[in-house]
């Protein structure tokens, strides 16, 4: 550490919450083709609703006091600003653990899992389970701001979250991430692989990589997850990773732009597919999280995490693209990305599968020494938010293999 660590609390200015108001309120809304619904974007009227809701409802300082009531602290590591939290567990034998967010996400994500695996005790618990938590602010995202520079990707991050375990004064630990959490998570792990003694992961991809077979007798589940890549919508993937910074002017400007974005991903991503957002995460936990992204003005920082890991790395090959259309945009099955053994982390790995996820077991196994997998017949993207004692109880059940 170069720099002392030093408490930090979320006090977002009066005046940033009444220019908020002032910018909802003269949004200028645009038209849509009669009868689409969700099937060209977010609807005009839902977001008009949830809009004012977000602007006359929404108590951005009662989530300022949520994430206010546990310990939080900024340190600067080879000049990059780091955020976190740090929860100390009363067990002293606990575990530390990592907990790692993606992208929409922030930290958060996590609010309503820190109680159970912190003090499992007074959450109907086992003692034995309890973790010491530190929950970081991915750089780029939220208080871990600005980006230090260019080629801030997931092994670099992985870099500096092993530093700030070792500079916390932590030997042994585990780490959890979900989407961009599960591209850092096992990087943690391959870069101080004495140090991390389980990596557990939930939204993972993995992809093919043109080897010859693999992808013959896929399970019907697997086969399922693979159909559901090759037509899924990965619009905003394309734009956060080919056109960050075009990006973030919009999102940066319109608050409504910025709650459109994410909140197609809360739709989206979550289970029932068919159902609204907040029919699987809580309304104020979304707009929580949006609130961030937009107070702290981190568009298109966040988003630089998509350039570094695909655009900057040249994820494009020669066998086809993940949509399984030659010439299509984004190729995830060719040479040069080499996705083989890439991300091999060399420690036990724990993979929990939601009925939304699309990880294939076999590419999983391939890249990462599984040694606990779990399926879900519920569940999304975000489980922190939307199963968080599903969530919650498979880190228990892996880590007791592990530690």
């Amino acid at each position: 550490m170069t720099q002392d660590i030093r408490p930090f609390s979320v006090d977002i200015a009066q005046a940033d919450l009444d220019d908020l108001a002032t910018r909802l309120a003269a949004t200028r809304w645009p038209t849509e083709l009669p009868g689409v619904g969700w099937s060209r974007g977010v609807p005009v009227d839902y977001l008009r609703e949830l809009a004012d809701y977000w602007r006359t409802g929404f108590d951005w300082r009662a989530q300022e006091a949520a994430l206010n009531a546990h310990p939080q602290f900024t340190t600067e590591i080879d000049g990059q600003r780091l955020h976190f939290l740090h929860v100390r567990s009363p067990e002293a034998g606990a575990t530390p653990l990592v907990l790692l967010h993606g992208w929409p996400g922030a930290v958060t994500d996590f609010l309503d899992v820190i109680g159970p695996l912190s003090d499992p005790a007074a959450h109907g618990g086992d003692p034995a389970d309890a973790f010491h938590l530190v929950i970081p602010s991915l750089p780029g995202f939220g208080f871990s701001t600005p980006l230090a520079g260019p080629g801030m990707n997931a092994e670099k991050i992985g870099g500096l979250l092993a530093r700030l375990m070792a500079g916390l004064g932590y030997d042994r630990y585990g780490v959890q991430g979900y989407d961009t959490g599960s591209w850092v998570a096992p990087q943690i792990g391959k870069q101080a692989p004495e140090h991390v003694l389980g990596v557990h992961v939930n939204a993972m991809i993995s992809f093919p990589v043109g080897v010859e077979g693999e992808l013959d007798d896929l399970s019907e589940a697997d086969q399922r997850r693979w159909d559901s890549m090759q037509t899924f919508n990965d619009g905003y993937l394309q734009c956060n990773s080919k056109r960050p910074q075009t990006v973030a002017y919009g999102l940066h400007d319109s608050p409504v732009g910025q709650l459109a974005w994410i909140v197609e991903k809360y739709k989206e991503l979550t289970m029932p597919e068919d159902g609204l957002p907040e029919q699987s995460v809580d309304r104020d936990r979304m707009l929580a999280t949006i609130s961030l992204y937009w107070f702290t003005g981190t568009a298109g920082s966040s988003a630089q995490i998509y350039y570094e890991e695909i655009s900057a790395n040249d994820w494009t090959g020669t066998t086809g693209d993940w949509s399984g259309e030659a010439g299509g945009a984004t190729d995830w099955t060719g040479e040069a990305g080499e996705w083989a053994g890439a991300a091999r982390s060399g420690v036990p790995t724990g993979v929990l599968v939601s009925a939304h996820d699309v990880t294939v077991r076999r590419w999983a196994e391939r890249d990462h020494d599984i040694v606990h997998w779990t399926e879900l017949d519920h569940g999304g993207h975000f489980l922190s938010l939307e199963a968080p004692a599903t969530l919650v109880e498979d880190v228990r059940v892996f880590f007791r293999k592990v530690r």
